[in-house]
Parts: structure tokens; C-alpha cells; sequence
């Protein structure tokens, strides 16, 4: 089983005769709790089966056959962190379900960003671009870390997996290095925030979200051709908005028709699936000790 040194490091004493009387036993019960945006809230998925929260369930009942999962999902659409931990701070019921988590998955960051990209997308100077992406980056691992720390105080030992974001436009615009280079960025200021905290682990979605069907090099390379004799490493506004409102064209099939934005549930089971693999190398929420 992978994801054996927690028993190692946590309960095992070097001696090889105490190694051998510790036996782990599936839990009979996970509680997971999701915090977040609309990616938590399952916004995009036509199944309406609460987007990666319900998949990830199931996933986790497939692998342990002698676990039953509860969820408690507190997604809400258009959340910047500091609005997450708002209501943290006030909902008694989701600090109470943060205490009695397994396991606390989040998704945070995008209409952070989306905040910062709005004004500024439409400089011409990428400098201006990058200065501003800069100084917002530091305001936002500021309260990533606010947020983060109140997440631990009302738990201290579940492992929580925090999931990056991707870039929903990248198959219209796969060019245009403002918007690639700053969703990176900010993934990496993401993934730093969480290696301070113990048992807090990454998950990067970028690449399955942002190219879609297009995974291979050369498909995304046509696909730049293609895009680049139109777009000229650039974007407007409009056009943003053109797509976001176009449900007859969608470059990219994980990809809600509805906004061309957020998931779709396919969109959402390969986003399980990169969490699950994560959560499957860390046993911490998986058993218990006999």
C-alpha cells in the first residue's frame, strides 16, 4: 500500500517485533469536508451530482469496500479566499464539520486571480502584466495563509488536499502568455502556501483541465497554430465574453456547454481522479490502528 509512512512514522517504533503487532484496519466511516469555490460547489456538472465531491465519494467507496463516506460540501460560486474564510468564521455547522473531518479537500484561488486578470488582461505592456500579477500575488498568500491557519485550528491532524486551478479559455487562446503565465504563477504561489502547514498537500489540475482532450504535445502544438493566426498572442475582452456566452462552440470537451468555463462532469471525474491519486499515497484518513 502506498502511502505506508504514516504507520512508520507515526505509530511504529523501530523495533521489527512492534512493527509486526500494529495492524491498520479500514475506517467503517470517512467523513470528508469540502471547502471552496464553485469548482467545490459543483457548478458546470449536468449530472447534478455535486461535481468532483460526489465522484471522489464514490471513488473512495470503490477502493474500500468496508468504508462508507458522508460528504459535507461548503462550495459557494464565486468565493475568493478571504469570502471562504468569512464564512468560516461565521457558520458554526461548518467549523463543527471541519473538527469531526477525515479528510478536508478545498479548491481556492480562481476568482482571486480572476479579480487581478479582469483589470489588467487587457494591458498591451506584459510587464505592467506581470507587476500587477506580482504585487496581487502577495496579498493572496497572505490570506491563503489567514484562511489555511483557520482550517487548522479547528483541525489538526486530517490531511487536506488543496487542488490548483487551470485555465478554462486555453484551447481558444493557448498563445496567449499573459493568461497561461499568471494561472501558473499563481498555482506555484498556491502549492508554496501549503507546504507550510503539516499534512496539507497540492493537487495540480492544470494540465487535464486547461488542454482537455489536446494532452499530447503535438495535438496542443496544432492547436497553438491554429489559434495563434487568429488571436496574434493576444485577447480582448470581447472575446472573452463571446465565448463564455457561446453554447454552439467548445474547444475543449471537459468543458461546461453552460458558460464554457467550469467543469463538466466528465470535467469533474478527471479532477477526481487527479485528487484521488493524491489521496491514495497518504493512509492517514484511510485506517485506523489495531
Amino acid at each position: 500500500m502506498v502511502g505506508g509512512w504514516y504507520g512508520y512514522q507515526h505509530f511504529i517504533q523501530p523495533s521489527v517485533r512492534q512493527e509486526q503487532q500494529v495492524k491498520r484496519v479500514e475506517k467503517r466511516h470517512v467523513k470528508l469536508v469540502a471547502v471552496g469555490d464553485s469548482l467545490t460547489y459543483g457548478q458546470g456538472d449536468e449530472k447534478k451530482n455535486g461535481g468532483y465531491v460526489g465522484i471522489i465519494k464514490q471513488k473512495i467507496q470503490d477502493k474500500y469496500k468496508k468504508t462508507s463516506v458522508s460528504t459535507a460540501n461548503y462550495g459557494i460560486s464565486g468565493d475568493r479566499s478571504d469570502q471562504i474564510l468569512a464564512r468560516l468564521n461565521k457558520q458554526a455547522e461548518m467549523r463543527k464539520d471541519l473538527r469531526n473531518a477525515d479528510v478536508i479537500i478545498m479548491t481556492v484561488g480562481g476568482n482571486d486571480l480572476m479579480q487581478t486578470l479582469e483589470k489588467d488582461i487587457m494591458m498591451q505592456s506584459q510587464a505592467k502584466i506581470q507587476s500587477s500579477i506580482n504585487q496581487a500575488q502577495g496579498i493572496y498568500e497572505n490570506k491563503l495563509n489567514q484562511l489555511f491557519t483557520a482550517v487548522r485550528k479547528e483541525n489538526k491532524h486530517a490531511p487536506i488536499f488543496v487542488m490548483g486551478i487551470y485555465n478554462p479559455v486555453y484551447t481558444y487562446f493557448p498563445d496567449v502568455a499573459a493568461i497561461n503565465d499568471s494561472i501558473n504563477q499563481w498555482n506555484q504561489a498556491t502549492r508554496s502556501v501549503t507546504k507550510k502547514y503539516s499534512k496539507m498537500h497540492f493537487v495540480s489540475i492544470y494540465k487535464v483541465m486547461s488542454y482537455g482532450q489536446y494532452q499530447t504535445k503535438a495535438q496542443r502544438q496544432q492547436l497553438i497554430q491554429q489559434e495563434e493566426k487568429v488571436n496574434h498572442g493576444k485577447v480582448q475582452q470581447s472575446q472573452l465574453l463571446s465565448i463564455m456566452s457561446n453554447k454552439d462552440r467548445n474547444l475543449n470537451e471537459y468543458i461546461s456547454t453552460e458558460d464554457n468555463f467550469h467543469p463538466n462532469n466528465l470535467g469533474y471525474q478527471h479532477m477526481a481522479s487527479q485528487l484521488f491519486k493524491s489521496m491514495v499515497k497518504y493512509d492517514s484518513w484511510e485506517y485506523v490502528r489495531k
